[in-house]
């Protein structure tokens, strides 16, 4: 019971700082291009963000749960590293002000810490598999395919977008333009806080729901009295409590705000008009929804990133200020593999010092 509430500590933890580094996701055009102020956009960004969690049900969570590692190898101290992983490496890209993938650092955390535990039984993860209702679920088609598809996705829709735009309002004047969109953009932006509160804050949901499923599996609440009875999770499914708790919490840690991110996504990258943030934010929130939906745990830091690529690349290429997304590209590179090998670490102390 005690590894099962320091889990459950680390994945609040986790949800927090997923939320405060992934504030910029939602706000930085919008913040950048002078629509809201800076407490208007987190507010707002802070309520669709639960708004999101509470709505969009929990098919990511599954499969962050069950559709990547085997349920049966994972053991609770796994979990445990698996986060702490995850979380060192939010804050360390936080403190760089590297819009980084929270799911991707959870992922990998998850892969590394469950490879350990089975002392490098690389059959524990999941590659490639259909269920029973014929779904594809594992690492390919979940995370690494997405994990492709959707940045170019969000890069040449985005730019489509921008450049159809560009085509019909060619001759309004400029004044005009920033008004209309300036409006807008307050919707766009809310869409897309509510497509990263419905696909990110059901990881959390995933790994809570991962924790119970292995405590209850390894006999850990039987001892338990009757009115924790709701802790028995002997299946895969993501209880309404988890659901509430995680949405909750993300959204507080969006509502501080992360304000390094902000500056290199809505000032560094790309100088922004109110109808660039419009047409990021909505090919973003598009493409994280349509993930949502199918259960795939998508980067929104991704999408949202080389959406406004796109946007300013279609305004002349060398908008796009490269030398900086060179560096934040070696961070989404860099993200699976460094949390995979540092939760695989933790995992091997946790061996030694505690003969988990």
């Amino acid at each position: 019971m005690t590894l099962f509430l320091l889990v459950l500590i680390a994945v609040l933890a986790f949800e927090f700082i997923n939320g405060f580094h992934d504030t910029a996701n939602s706000i930085a055009t919008v913040v950048s291009t002078k629509v809201l102020t800076p407490r208007q956009a987190i507010m707002m960004a802070a309520f669709v963000d639960l708004a999101g969690a509470l709505i969009m049900g929990t098919s990511v969570a599954r499969t962050i749960g069950a559709g990547l590692v085997d349920v049966s190898a994972v053991t609770m101290p796994a979990v445990l590293c698996a986060l702490l992983g995850a979380i060192f490496w939010n804050i360390f890209t936080w403190w760089l002000g590297l819009p980084s993938s929270s799911s991707h650092a959870l992922i990998g955390g998850l892969c590394g810490a469950a490879l350990s535990a089975t002392h490098g039984n690389w059959s524990v993860l999941h590659w490639s598999d259909v269920d029973a209702a014929g779904h594809a679920f594992g690492l390919w088609p979940k995370v690494v395919m997405p994990m492709l598809i959707a940045p170019c996705a969000g890069f040449l829709v985005a730019a489509a977008v921008m450049w159809i735009l560009y085509l019909v309002l060619r001759r309004v004047r400029p004044h005009i333009v920033n008004m209309i969109f300036g409006k807008l953009q307050i919707l766009s932006a809310a869409w897309m806080g509510f497509s990263h509160g419905s696909n990110d804050a059901q990881k959390g949901m995933g790994v809570v729901t991962l924790a119970l499923c292995t405590a209850t599996a390894s006999g850990a609440f039987d001892s338990l009295p009757s009115w924790l009875s709701f802790l028995h999770t002997p299946k895969m499914e993501v209880h309404t409590w988890v659901i509430i708790l995680c949405g909750v919490t993300m959204a507080c840690g969006t509502a501080m705000g992360g304000w390094r991110i902000i500056k290199t996504m809505g000032h560094k990258m790309v100088k922004l008009q109110p109808i660039n943030g419009f047409a990021a934010e909505t090919t973003a929130a598009m493409v994280i929804v349509s993930a949502t939906h199918f259960g795939v745990p998508l980067s929104t830091t991704h999408v949202i990133s080389t959406s406004i690529m796109g946007v300013g690349a279609v305004k002349r290429f060398s908008a796009v200020k490269w030398g900086i997304v060179g560096r934040i590209v070696w961070a989404w590179v860099l993200t699976i593999p460094i949390t995979g090998l540092i939760g695989f670490g933790l995992m091997r102390l946790a061996h030694v010092f505690f003969i988990f």
